[in-house]
């Protein structure tokens, strides 16, 4: 059964898997700010800000390919606006926003995909996330698997039925029962969603998944966070905004 591939790059053995999450995040964080204190991004920042996340994945062992499919999953959302400059006749501000979400969506999938998330959630927590945001997360992402898994039920069992080829299939599943498909995988999936937390109450939940690890901070920790906080601070400094 295939389930979310991001959670497979968390079990690579990269460098950046071994670090400390909360270093991770407050270098994310670093990154992020970066990138959303530029007016407009230059030829050079981008390059500057690519080169990081370049090492990211690298140094992760991540598919670059894996990695840049993800960030463009922001497009939808960022593409309007973009077009909405460029026809206003800023050309170089729809660019710069296009190039914004895409390096931030992209520095946001490498720290994902380098870091299993219940260290993620932990070193969240750690930092003072509030609890019920650290607890939404976690419940969404684990819903994605639920849904993931309802999926490849519902796909199998139509092609069980005889609908043909798994291309075949696929394509009568999108385009002639899209709605109800996806109605039934809702229902299916709320129905299974609603029996978990039943047995989680069960067994004694009482509002808190993430388990009480103990994080330490070693020297490669303090060193990526180092080199990574000098490193966003250097591009923001040493690189001119576009007017």
């Amino acid at each position: 059964m295939h389930h979310l591939v991001v959670d497979e790059w968390t079990r690579r053995p990269g460098w950046l898997q071994r670090l400390d999450p909360r270093a991770k995040l407050i270098v994310l964080l670093a990154f992020l700010v970066c990138v959303g204190t530029f007016r407009k991004l230059t030829v050079a920042a981008v390059l500057a800000l690519g080169g990081l996340v370049a090492a990211g994945v690298i140094l992760g062992k991540l598919p670059a390919r894996g990695v840049a499919a993800r960030a463009l999953l922001v497009a939808p959302f960022a593409g309007p606006l973009a077009v909405a400059s460029a026809l206003s006749g800023q050309t170089g501000q729809a660019i710069s926003l296009l190039m914004r979400a895409l390096l931030s969506a992209a520095a946001v999938v490498v720290i994902v995909g380098a870091t299993p998330m219940p260290r993620l959630l932990r070193g969240m927590e750690w930092l003072g996330a509030p609890r019920f945001f650290v607890l939404i997360v976690q419940f969404l992402y684990r819903y994605l698997f639920l849904l993931s898994e309802q999926a490849q039920h519902m796909r199998l069992a139509a092609l069980s039925r005889g609908i043909g080829s798994r291309h075949a299939g696929i394509r009568r599943v999108l385009w002639r029962a899209a709605g109800g498909a996806i109605g039934v995988l809702f229902v299916r999936s709320h129905a299974r969603a609603a029996a978990i937390h039943r047995a989680m109450l069960a067994r004694g939940f009482r509002g808190s998944l993430v388990p009480l690890e103990e994080l330490r901070m070693r020297l490669a920790d303090w060193v990526f966070l180092l080199a990574g906080i000098t490193l966003s601070a250097a591009i923001r400094l040493g690189v001119r905004s576009g007017s």
